[in-house]
């Protein structure tokens, strides 16, 4: 059990790939926090699963690109689970929708730097007075943030290519603390994300440009947040780590 005794909170953990990742530091012992925001059916399903796992778990509503709702998450995760966070997984995030740079208003470019970039400053930054040396933070990116990002995706891109830059910052910040920090670069992965926003024909296209010929799954990506959120990955810190396939190579 590698994180017996651990606290993690997940972020966007209640559906996809934040569904996964609680389940899969469940699995291994940790007690979970599962943020969700506009779902709870969602979130008490995976509480659920989480305790049919034989873990603790509580489910906390909020948005976190706003900043009470950040800061109550954190509270409420000390008021459950004691004073000590071990693991925070900052998942929120998306593209949202695809808007060509003519399209763009002020308030889209906003919203897009706030789901992806802000939440995962704002929660990083309430995490971190709860962290003991040994805890861990992995961040989201996406190959995205490597290759620029598809038609009107530019904004999702940007602010991916800004956790990156965020992911290596804290990395020295905090580091000093025996704190780790890394981040994730996914490619095209099986979930409602590629549902929404690409088309059946184009991922079958790509699936055979693709070195390993398929999609990702929920399960890949929760395998390697638990490597970054354990004692494995003990001297690995600053590191943007591209799981996709080998589609793109840095």
């Amino acid at each position: 059990m590698k994180l017996e005794g651990k606290v993690a909170v997940v972020t966007g953990g209640a559906r996809d790939l934040g569904r996964a990742i609680s389940l899969k530091l469940a699995s291994e012992g940790a007690k979970v926090v599962i943020n969700y925001f506009d779902n709870p059916e969602d979130a008490q399903e995976t509480l659920k699963m989480v305790q049919e796992l034989g873990s603790e778990g509580i489910i906390v509503q909020g948005d976190m690109t706003n900043e009470a709702d950040a800061k109550r998450l954190f509270a409420e995760t000390v008021k459950a689970f004691g004073n000590e966070i071990h693991v925070l997984a900052n998942v929120v995030g998306g593209l949202v929708g695809r808007k060509l740079i003519t399209e763009q208003d002020e308030a889209w470019y906003n919203f897009l730097m706030d789901v992806n970039m802000k939440s995962c400053w704002l929660c990083t930054r309430e995490a971190v007075p709860f962290m003991p040396a040994g805890s861990a933070i992995v961040n989201f990116s996406s190959l995205a943030a490597r290759d620029g990002g598809g038609p009107g995706a530019s904004l999702y891109a940007t602010a991916k290519g800004a956790v990156m830059t965020f992911t290596r910052s804290m990395a020295k910040e905090l580091g000093p603390q025996g704190i780790r920090v890394n981040a994730l670069a996914p490619g095209t992965i099986a979930t409602s994300f590629h549902d929404r926003f690409n088309t059946p024909e184009n991922r079958e296209r790509m699936k055979g440009v693709y070195p390993l010929r398929r999609e990702g799954d929920a399960g890949d990506i929760a395998d390697l947040v638990l490597f970054l959120a354990c004692a494995d990955s003990d001297y690995l810190t600053g590191t943007n780590i591209d799981i996709n396939g080998g589609m793109f190579f840095s």
